[in-house]
């Protein structure tokens, strides 16, 4: 038995819903990015308060424990946003070091890392990201070193 040429084949089954390539908290981040390379770096200060100031809760009082402990062992490092999250940069505008919240993307922990320009080798090997749940004094310390090696 012959077709006819206005029969349509059969319907396809739907297809599943595509998953997102980035979440919410990634797209906001590259948006974050696009807004800091328009503005070239101006008001890096003021977005950095501004950035800690959003944070809530236990993220907002590292992000300030950390910003008083960069100020006093790195003061050449200017206070700026990088991907909308708190960081303080060099002289050349690079993020040094960098703030990451854990509300943000949904992690049990923040997490405070360095960039390539800290000075932080160590060998072949070395840590870049530490998780953070408080800052005590003894995590004050390790910061503090970690800091002043990092500008060194």
């Amino acid at each position: 038995m012959a077709t006819s040429k206005t029969q349509k084949a059969p319907a396809k089954p739907a297809a599943k819903k595509a998953k997102a390539a980035f979440s919410a908290e990634e797209i906001e981040a590259m948006q974050a990015t696009k807004a800091e390379r328009k503005k070239g770096g101006a008001n890096g200060e003021a977005d950095l308060k501004a950035a800690i100031a959003k944070l809530t809760g236990t993220d907002r009082q590292l992000a300030e424990k950390l910003d008083a402990i960069v100020r006093a062992n790195a003061p050449g490092l200017a206070g700026k946003t990088w991907y909308g999250l708190p960081a303080w940069a060099g002289t050349d505008g690079k993020a040094v070091c960098f703030f990451t919240p854990g509300v943000k993307f949904k992690e049990r922990y923040a997490t405070v890392g360095f960039g390539t320009s800290a000075r932080l080798d160590d060998g072949s090997m070395w840590p870049t990201s530490f998780a953070l749940l408080k800052i005590g004094d003894a995590e004050e310390k390790k910061l503090a070193a970690m800091l002043r090696k990092a500008v060194a």
